[in-house]
């Protein structure tokens, strides 16, 4: 404990005991909780330019450091701005501890400076939102505050501090040994069911989500994977949970499905689904999903029958419980021996194709223009040319534009088990990359920090730029840029509306703020100047500098999955057409 005996000491030292270590803010008038953090010898401090950015760095952090960060904002404005990160928050589980203030008790409802009512604006977003009034109750509610952001489904928490409270004299508190996350195991005989619903199954196909993070459950399901010889899907969230070069690791599920691999998503009849939600975006194109069988693996009660009923719903911790069933499938008598070698030849084939369809290595002699480095850039050439760059254990921090979509897309990029894989949540907010990148790259600067966007996107995030350059980061980033929007682009281009709007008429401005805060950028139009330019950034890049590349891109390179889901909306709608005319033709009768 400190000697210091402000309420702001307090509040530092119970989040720094209870495992907390990064603050990220904006500092307020008077002295806060951010200043007694930058006098703590186990916090540190990020100060932001903009709350919104700051709220997506503490996901970036929270994201590869596994423990909860803490976004110290004001009522007000300040914390308004803070929503959409937090919306985004929410919808990726990522366990955020906000602490703000509250105005004096007597300018509430009479008009009083910067009052909102934050509880209400949170209400949506939060698992738990708590007013301290009482000075007695501040160890207490922040405590429970990181316990309730890491255990069950993590998520963000709430705090208010009254303003009476800051400006009483400070509680008493002892020393507290760190906020623990807890695990557990399903029931035995739930075990048992879904044990013997997977063992007879012809196919079963295992989809790991980004629950099975927090809980480091990458080697448990890739030893029940194995076991089963089932091939193994992830959502965007979950990426990293297994090495994507594994002998049955198929990619992505959903809209980032790479073709053939929905042959096995379709061909399945029971689907095991480890710590997911089954968002919409995991479902899309996989029509045939809710006449699966499935058993659903989740440490939240709520996330069952959210989007689809389980056959067998196992309640508990997704290493725990992975465990559970790997050992009661190795303990039981398969139903037909050969099985899980047929399965894993069919996980092979799928992946040669794969390979062979959206795996190729950039042109040879891309590095040297001499020799065939004149090719024009494509989006999936650029990123296959980023990752020989950064390698497959990089922090990958994405966004979800159009173009950089192609990166959801194995094996267009591939990650090992021990990357670290920063995603939007289903709320995809525009803008999320550049700041999470921040927060990820301080939570772990040994490895390189890479992020791919789009133009609109980076343009959003221009703010974080200059805290980069105050910690020397060195994030490397790669743009794709279609001069604009481009997924409302193409939408409107598939119903054939206007698309003016989607376009910019500004030249951008983003390379001079590269420069102004002292990074480095290029702009690649070729295989050539892109590994040129790799090679550069990695030597910036190491100097603490921002590196930044932009990859001008076609209208035409969309993603697979992009092209496949309008596709099979163009499929349904000439259906949908063809009944409608039978349909008529068969009232009108036959001609006379």
């Amino acid at each position: 404990m400190t000697t210091e005996t402000h309420p702001w000491n307090v509040v530092a030292d119970t989040l720094a005991d209870a495992g907390c270590d990064s603050v990220f803010g904006l500092p307020s008038d008077e002295p806060g909780l951010m200043d007694a953090a930058a006098g703590h010898p186990r916090l540190r401090v990020v100060g932001v330019r903009d709350q919104r950015v700051g709220a997506c760095a503490a996901i970036g952090h929270a994201a590869v450091t596994g423990r909860p960060a803490v976004l110290a904002v004001n009522s007000g404005p300040s914390f308004a701005n803070t929503l959409t990160g937090l919306l985004e928050a929410s919808s990726l589980g990522a366990p955020l501890v906000v602490v703000t203030t509250r105005v004096p008790l007597a300018g509430i409802g009479r008009g009083g400076f910067q009052y909102t009512d934050q509880a209400a604006m949170a209400a949506p977003l939060a698992k738990w939102t708590f007013l301290v009034e009482d000075p007695r109750q501040l160890t207490w509610a922040l405590r429970r505050a990181v316990h309730l952001a890491v255990n069950g489904g993590p998520g963000v928490v709430l705090v208010e501090i009254a303003d009476e409270v800051l400006r009483a004299p400070a509680p008493e508190a002892a020393p507290a040994a760190p906020v623990r996350r807890i695990r557990g195991a399903a029931a035995a005989e739930e075990v048992a069911r879904a044990a013997a619903l997977l063992a007879g199954a012809r196919l079963p196909v295992l989809v790991a989500g980004g629950g099975c993070k927090p809980s480091g459950a990458g080697p448990a399901v890739r030893r029940l994977a194995e076991t089963l010889g089932a091939p193994v899907f992830t959502t965007a969230a979950g990426r990293g949970t297994i090495d994507e070069e594994h002998p049955l690791a198929c990619g992505l599920v959903g809209l980032y499905t790479t073709p053939p691999a929905d042959t096995l998503l379709a061909a399945a009849d029971v689907v095991l689904v480890i710590g997911s939600r089954l968002e919409e975006t995991a479902r899309m194109g996989w029509d045939s999903l809710p006449d699966k069988r499935l058993v659903h693996i989740d440490i939240d009660p709520g996330v069952f029958l959210t989007a689809l009923e389980p056959e067998v719903a196992l309640l508990g911790d997704a290493a725990t419980v992975a465990g559970q069933l790997t050992e009661a499938l190795a303990a039981a008598t398969p139903a037909d021996p050969g099985a899980g070698e047929r399965r894993r030849a069919e996980a092979a084939a799928v992946r040669a194709a794969l390979h062979a369809g959206y795996g190729a290595p950039a042109a040879p002699g891309a590095g040297d223009a001499a020799d065939g480095g004149d090719t024009p850039l494509t989006a999936p050439a650029a990123l296959r040319l980023l990752q020989e760059s950064v390698t497959r254990e990089a922090i990958l921090v994405q966004e979800n534009g159009l173009h950089d979509m192609w990166g959801y897309h194995y094996p267009v990029l591939s990650v090992s088990d021990r990357a670290t894989v920063v995603t939007p949540g289903e709320q995809t907010m525009v803008g999320f990359g550049l700041p999470a990148a921040l927060g990820a790259a301080l939570a772990d600067p040994t490895r390189r920090t890479v992020l791919v966007c789009g133009d609109g996107a980076f343009q959003m995030s221009l703010a974080a730029l200059p805290t980069a350059a105050e910690h020397r980061l060195g994030l490397t980033a790669l743009v794709l840029d279609n001069a604009g929007y481009g997924w409302p682009r193409v939408v409107r281009a598939n119903e054939g509306a206007p698309d003016t709007l989607t376009r910019f008429a500004a030249p951008a401005h983003a390379e001079a703020a590269v420069r102004a805060v002292g990074g480095w950028s290029a702009r690649c139009t070729t295989e050539g100047e892109l590994a040129a330019a790799l090679a550069t950034a990695a030597a910036v890049t190491a100097e603490g500098r921002t590196a930044v590349i932009t990859v001008p891109v076609r209208d035409d390179d969309v993603p697979v999955g992009v092209r496949g889901l309008f596709a099979a909306e163009a499929a349904a709608e000439a259906a949908e057409a063809a009944a409608e005319a039978a349909g008529r033709a068969e009232s009108d009768g036959p001609a006379a």
